[in-house]
């Protein structure tokens, strides 16, 4: 498999000219429809069967089924370097007891993931340079869990002169805001807020690219899910982006409007009532069921615009 994506990846990037006339379109019609349509975040890709997540491959699948936006997570090594990898989930994909955060670049980049069967494949730890690259004109990048070396992430981000594709995410601490200030004014920014909004008029006081951000709730009674906070966003010209995902059932994201109702159950209730709320990027594990179901059902082309 790595081969294969080997293979894919040195075709994507062989010239500057491909890069220009054809990877580059994809994320030029992303751009010019998102006022128009619902965005689609692929959560950390699609992984599945003998594909680890937070990997190129899975980026792959995502972007073929009709993602949007890749999400991954970004962490670094001991001496500096950042790979794309969630900390703390080495026993299911590495299927060691380690934390890579403690390794050196050498020793990451030695390692393979495993598959849901907790089987070897010859899937690396990528770089978060490899990340950028092959995403490169391709679609949005929401770099999560990059709150604790944004300077390293920025520098990396600016080299690859990819900063028009990146959404960064935190939560509106101070000192994260004052880091985006400082670092990030240009590059697209979420704050994520938890049941309500604690931070929009501080951060419209600030030179802060304020894109939109990210609403986590667990009731339809929550402020985050009412009609005149999202209307009064949509004013601002705020995009707002609600979680489909389930990464732990006893966290709920959007008061249970989730990809298990949506996908075992009636998915009206899970995917279609996000659409109905009128959240601009909706983030999925199955990218391409929900790309279909809003297709079909004619949610895919927002009401309020």
């Amino acid at each position: 498999m790595l081969r294969a994506i080997d293979s894919l990846f040195d075709e994507l990037v062989k010239t500057d000219e491909i890069k220009e006339n054809t990877v580059m379109r994809s994320f030029d019609y992303i751009r010019q429809t998102e006022d128009k349509n619902i965005l689609i975040a692929s959560h950390r890709g699609v992984s599945g069967g003998n594909i680890p997540c937070n990997s190129l491959e899975a980026f792959e699948i995502a972007l073929r089924q009709g993602a949007d936006i890749i999400e991954c997570d970004v962490t670094k090594s001991i001496d500096g370097k950042l790979f794309i990898f969630h900390p703390g989930t080495e026993p299911a994909w590495l299927n060691q007891e380690i934390d890579i955060r403690k390794m050196t670049s050498e020793q990451i980049r030695a390692l393979r993931q495993v598959n849901i069967d907790l089987t070897a494949t010859e899937t690396p730890i990528y770089s978060l340079d490899d990340a950028l690259e092959f995403l490169k004109g391709r679609c949005y990048i929401n770099l999560d869990k990059c709150w604790t070396c944004l300077p390293e992430i920025v520098k990396t981000i600016r080299r690859h002169k990819i900063e028009e594709q990146i959404l960064l995410k935190s939560s509106p601490k101070m000192e994260y805001l004052k880091q985006m200030e400082e670092l990030a004014p240009d590059i697209r920014y979420l704050p994520i807020f938890f049941e309500t909004d604690t931070a929009s008029e501080l951060i419209e006081s600030m030179n802060i690219n304020y894109y939109g951000a990210e609403v986590v709730f667990s009731t339809e009674a929550s402020l985050l899910a009412e009609d005149e906070y999202i209307e009064k966003m949509h004013k601002k010209g705020r995009k707002l982006w609600g979680n489909a995902i389930v990464y732990y059932y006893k966290r709920v994201l959007s008061a249970g409007h989730t990809d298990d109702i949506s996908l075992t159950k009636n998915p009206d209730d899970g995917w279609g009532w996000l659409a109905d709320k009128k959240y601009d990027i909706i983030q999925t594990d199955w990218p391409g069921m929900l790309r279909q179901y809003l297709e079909s059902t004619g949610k895919l082309q927002k009401k309020w615009k």
